[in-house]
C-alpha cells in the first residue's frame, strides 16, 4: 500500500515549487526537533543547525525536488541571512556605544587584532593564500552576538559586567565587519577583465560611497517620510510591510552595487535603529526575529555535506577546540586588563569564544570564489557552526568553573583602583554605615536618599567607570566582587547598620548573602529579586526584606489603572 502511494506523492511533489517544499520541511523539522531539545533543556540554535544537516543529507530533497534543490537551498540561505542581518542592524545602538565606548574600542580592538593575527598566521602556515588567510582570520575572530547575549539572559546575567563587556566587544565587531564587507571585493579573485587593483579600488570606493549616500538619504528623509505617512493610516499591517520593504529595498540596492544583500540589509537596520520609530519596529519585527534566526541556522545546516564533513572530522574538532580555547583565553586576559574581576572576565571570554553569525555569512559569501577547496569550506562552516552550538553548554559551566578556580587560588589578588589617602582613611574609620551593592539606577537613588538622611554609605560595584566617577565625587566605594569573602572583610561589615543588594540577580545575591550571614548574622539585609520564585529563597538565606520587581510592577500598574478609572 505504501509503495503504491509513493509514486502519487512524488508526482504531486513535482508540481510544487521547490522553495515551498524546502520551507515546509524546514519548519516541520524545526518544530519536532525543538520540542525534543526543550525537553532535554538543550540549545535550540544547535537544533536548528541539526535540522538543516538532516534535511540536506536525508535524500528527501532530491526525492521531492530533483535538480532544483540546490537552487532552493541557495535562495533560502540568502533570504535567511538577509533577514537576520536586518534584525542585527536594528538592534545595533549608537547610544549603547556611548556608555561602553572604552570597553568597545579598547577591548574590541585588542580582541579583533590579536585574534586576526593568530588566526591569520595559522592559516598562512596551513597553506592558505594571503587573501584567503585574511578572510578566514576575520571570520574566526568574529563572535556570535545572538548566542552569547541569549546565553547571558538565560543565566540571568544580562546585567553583569561580563555581559556588558561582551556587548561592547560585539558592537565593535559589528562596526569592523561593515568596513570589511566593503573592502571584501578587493580580496576576492577578479572576474573577467576588470583592470588593475587601483581600478578595482576606485570602483569599490565609488560604489561604496554611492551606497552610503543613498543609505544616509534614505535614513534621514525617505524612510522617515514613508513611515510617517504609513503611521497616519493607523494600519499596523501596512507599517510592518513598510519596514520589511525598506529592508529588502536597501538590500536590493546593495546587491545591485555588488556589495551584497546581507550588507544592504544590515545598513537598512542601522538606518532605522536610531529613529523615533525604533520601539514600534522592535515591537512589530522582533517577535519574528526567532523565525529569521531559524531560517539562518537551518540554511547553514543545509550547506553541510555530511560525507565530506566526516572525512574532515578530525580537523573540524581540532579547529573548534583551538578556536574556542584561544579566543576564551585571549578575551579573558583582555577583560582582566580592563578591570573585570576574574570570574566575570572568564564569563566574557567563554561568551565570545565561538565563531559568529557574520563568520558564517562571510564564509558563505566567499565560498564560491575558489579561494579554498570544497572540503575546506565544509570544514570551516562546520567548525564555526559547532562552536556556536557548544557555546550555551559552556556558558552554563563558566560560573561553576570560575568558582572552582577561585577556590584553587586563581584570582586571589584582586585588581584595585587607586584610592586617595582621604578616602582610604575614611573607609578605615567607617561605622554605622549602609553598604550598597550595585550603583545602577536603583542603587544611585538609594545612595542619595541615605545621604539626605545623614547616613554614611559604602558602595560596592564592578563597573570601573562608575567606581572612578564615585571616587571623584568623594564617595566611599570598592571596586570588588560581592561574591568574594575578602570583599566583605574590607567593608567593615561588623560596624555596618544595613546591607542593600540593589540589582535583581538573585543568583549573585544568594552567594553574597551567605557570606554576609556568616560574618555578621544580625545585620539587616535588603535585597531585590526579579521573579517571585526567588523571594522565598533569599528570605531563607537571611534577607529581612526582598523587593520583588514583578510584584511591585503589578501593584503600580493596578494603582495607575484604578486612578485612571477614577479620573474617568
Amino acid at each position: 500500500m505504501a509503495l503504491s502511494i509513493m509514486p502519487i506523492l512524488l508526482a504531486a511533489a513535482e508540481s510544487l515549487p521547490p522553495l515551498f517544499i524546502l520551507l515546509a520541511l524546514m519548519l516541520v523539522a524545526v518544530v519536532l526537533v525543538s520540542l525534543l531539545l526543550l525537553h532535554l533543556q538543550q540549545s535550540l540554535l544547535a537544533g536548528y543547525f541539526l535540522c538543516g544537516v538532516l534535511i540536506a543529507n536525508s535524500g528527501v530533497l532530491e526525492l521531492l525536488g530533483g535538480g532544483q534543490t540546490q537552487t532552493g537551498i541557495s535562495q533560502m540561505s540568502e533570504f535567511g541571512v538577509m533577514l537576520l542581518m536586518f534584525t542585527l542592524g536594528l538592534e545595533f545602538s549608537l547610544s549603547d556605544l556611548k556608555y561602553v565606548r572604552r570597553l568597545a574600542f579598547v577591548g574590541g580592538g585588542w580582541q579583533m587584532g590579536m585574534c586576526i593575527f593568530i588566526s591569520g598566521a595559522g592559516a598562512l602556515i596551513s597553506g592558505f593564500p594571503a587573501a584567503a588567510a585574511v578572510i578566514v582570520a576575520v571570520a574566526l575572530a568574529m563572535s556570535s552576538t545572538a548566542v552569547s547575549l541569549k546565553s547571558f539572559q538565560d543565566l540571568g546575567l544580562e546585567s553583569s559586567p561580563g555581559a556588558r563587556m561582551a556587548l561592547a566587544v560585539a558592537i565593535f565587531q559589528d562596526l569592523f565587519i561593515i568596513v570589511f564587507f566593503l573592502a571584501l571585493p578587493l580580496l576576492l579573485p577578479a572576474e573577467g577583465n576588470v583592470g588593475s587593483l587601483m581600478a578595482r579600488l576606485g570602483s569599490l570606493i565609488a560604489r561604496g560611497g554611492l551606497f552610503v549616500v543613498l543609505a544616509w538619504v534614505s535614513a534621514r528623509w525617505l524612510i522617515p517620510m514613508l513611515l510617517n505617512a504609513v503611521t497616519r493610516t493607523r494600519n499596523r499591517e501596512l507599517f510592518t510591510l513598510s519596514v520589511i520593504g525598506c529592508c529588502i529595498g536597501l538590500a536590493f540596492i546593495g546587491g545591485m552595487l555588488n556589495l551584497g544583500l546581507a550588507l544592504g540589509a544590515f545598513i537598512a537596520g542601522l538606518a532605522v535603529s536610531e529613529s523615533i520609530f525604533k520601539p514600534r519596529i522592535l515591537a512589530d519585527v522582533m517577535p519574528i526575529k526567532d523565525l529569521f534566526l531559524t531560517l539562518f541556522f537551518v540554511s547553514v545546516g543545509l550547506m553541510i555535506d555530511v560525507p565530506t564533513a566526516l572525512v574532515y572530522w578530525r580537523p573540524i574538532m581540532a579547529l573548534t577546540v583551538n578556536l574556542m580555547l584561544i579566543k576564551a583565553g585571549l578575551i579573558t586576559l583582555i577583560a582582566r586588563r580592563l578591570g573585570l574581576v576574574h570570574r566575570q572576565a572568564l564569563m566574557t571570554g567563554i561568551g565570545l569564544s565561538s565563531a559568529g553569525e557574520f563568520s558564517l555569512v562571510l564564509l558563505q559569501k566567499t565560498g564560491s570564489s575558489h579561494l579554498w577547496s570544497a572540503g575546506t569550506q565544509q570544514m570551516l562552516i562546520a567548525s564555526a557552526a559547532l562552536s556556536m552550538g557548544l557555546l550555551p553548554v559552556l556558558m552554563r559551566v563558566g560560573e561553576p568553573l570560575g568558582v572552582w578556580l577561585e577556590k584553587k587560588g586563581w584570582g586571589r589578588r584582586k585588581p584595585k583602583l587607586p584610592e586617595s589617602d582621604i578616602l582610604r582613611q575614611r573607609m578605615k574609620e567607617m561605622t554605622g554605615h549602609a553598604i550598597i551593592v550595585g550603583h545602577g539606577p536603583v542603587g544611585e537613588r538609594l545612595n542619595k536618599a541615605l545621604h539626605d538622611q545623614g547616613i554614611p554609605t559604602l558602595v560596592i560595584d564592578l563597573n570601573a567607570e562608575t567606581v572612578r566617577t564615585l571616587k571623584r565625587q568623594g564617595q566611599a566605594v570598592l571596586f570588588a566582587d560581592a561574591a568574594h569573602h575578602e570583599t566583605w572583610e574590607l567593608t567593615r561589615l561588623q560596624h555596618a547598620r544595613m546591607v542593600a543588594f540593589t540589582f535583581p540577580d538573585a543568583t549573585v545575591t544568594a552567594g553574597a548573602l551567605s557570606i554576609v550571614r556568616e560574618l555578621r548574622p544580625d545585620v539587616p539585609v535588603l535585597a531585590r529579586a526579579r521573579f517571585a520564585s526567588d523571594v522565598e529563597r533569599l528570605k531563607r538565606l537571611g534577607a529581612a526584606v526582598v523587593v520583588n520587581d514583578e510584584l511591585e510592577a503589578g501593584k503600580s500598574i493596578v494603582e495607575s489603572a484604578l486612578v485612571m478609572q477614577g479620573d474617568g
